[in-house]
């Protein structure tokens, strides 16, 4: 094992999954993740992209995140709007609450620590 990971999906099958049917506002959203490194604690990255639709979203998890491509908009549940294109980047912090829109097939690299 080396001691550094290049955040690259050549050779790493996407998982597919959706939004749960409960949290969907509209669309019919799909995922593909690219899970591509697990370390001890429950700490994750890879890569993430959803196609267009809306999604209550609740994280349980702490979320670093870099927009790569498309067009999202976040919304918090206390109205807070945050438009996401490439470049952007946050971080989601237990018990964000809100809705995720995909205007624009999105992508992303992630960091989570469970």
């Amino acid at each position: 094992m080396t001691a550094y990971l290049r955040l690259d999906t050549d050779g790493i099958e996407p998982e597919a999954g959706a939004p749960a049917d409960d949290r969907i506002v509209s669309g019919a959203p799909k995922f593909r993740t690219w899970n591509i490194d697990e370390a001890g604690g429950g700490l994750y990255a890879g890569i993430w992209e959803a196609t267009p639709g809306k999604w209550q979203i609740v994280y349980d998890e702490w979320e670093y995140f870099h927009i790569l491509s498309g067009y999202s908009v976040v919304t918090g549940e206390n109205g807070e709007v945050f438009h996401l294109r490439a470049g952007d980047r946050m971080i989601f912090r237990p018990g964000f609450r809100g809705t995720w829109e995909v205007i624009e097939t999105t992508r992303k690299d992630y960091v989570i620590r469970l």
